[in-house]
Parts: structure tokens; C-alpha cells; sequence
């Protein structure tokens, strides 16, 4: 069994920051999954944010986050997260993190490719 929990969401200005950080509790290694996280903003589709294969060391990102957003993982802790800086309006989601357990070394945008989700932290971004 896999669960994912996301935290760190909240109201930010404009221009700030946020940390998003997902637990993840399995009965397997946190290392035989890649991750992403991806997002919904209300009466959009969910879309993708960022991936990263298992150690972290091969990245993607959608263009309109890359060079704001980092996405990192910590094996040891079994956590994810989003650094978001530099946060616009229309960041404004629900974001979920996403596990794939049928790939470890390759990280896609695709959300269909993942197998495991959590709930979501809303992240508002006022102007």
C-alpha cells in the first residue's frame, strides 16, 4: 500500500514563496518510485508541474514554472517537495504530488503514467 500526503500549501503575495512537501508511506522503497507534481486550478484540467526520476538527478518541468519552481526529493525522509519562488496568480491550484511505480529511472508528464496520488494543498496567490 502507497499513500501520499501533501502539506505546505497557504495564501501568498505575489512574488513570494512556498514550500510544498509530500510524505510518502509504502510498504516498498521510496527509491523505486518517480514523482511529480501536478495541479488543477478551478474549472481547468490537472496539469503537469514538475517530475523527477528516483535520485532527483533528472528533472522536468512545464515551461512556465522552470526556473521558479525546483522539485527535489529526500529518500531518506520518504518526502518530496516544490520549491515555488516567485509565485504569479496563476499558480493558484490545488497540487498533488504523484508517484509511479512502474518507473524509477524515467519521469513523465504524462499523469496517466502514475500510479499513486495524494489529496492536495491548495496554494492561493493574491496580487
Amino acid at each position: 500500500q502507497v499513500s501520499l500526503a501533501e502539506s505546505g500549501g497557504g495564501l501568498v503575495q505575489a512574488g513570494g514563496s512556498l514550500r510544498l512537501s509530500c510524505a510518502v508511506s509504502s510498504h516498498i522503497s521510496i527509491n523505486s518510485f518517480a514523482m511529480g507534481w501536478f495541479r488543477q486550478a478551478p474549472g481547468k484540467d490537472r496539469e503537469f508541474v514538475a517530475a523527477c526520476n528516483w535520485n532527483g538527478a533528472t528533472t522536468y518541468y512545464r515551461d512556465s514554472v522552470k526556473g521558479r519552481f525546483t522539485i527535489s526529493r529526500d529518500n531518506a525522509k520518504d518526502t518530496l517537495y516544490l520549491q515555488m519562488n516567485n509565485l504569479e496568480p496563476e499558480d493558484t491550484a490545488v497540487y498533488y504530488c504523484a508517484a509511479d511505480a512502474r518507473s524509477h529511472t524515467y519521469a513523465y508528464s504524462d499523469e496517466r503514467e502514475y500510479d499513486y496520488w495524494g489529496q492536495g494543498t491548495q496554494v492561493t496567490v493574491a496580487s
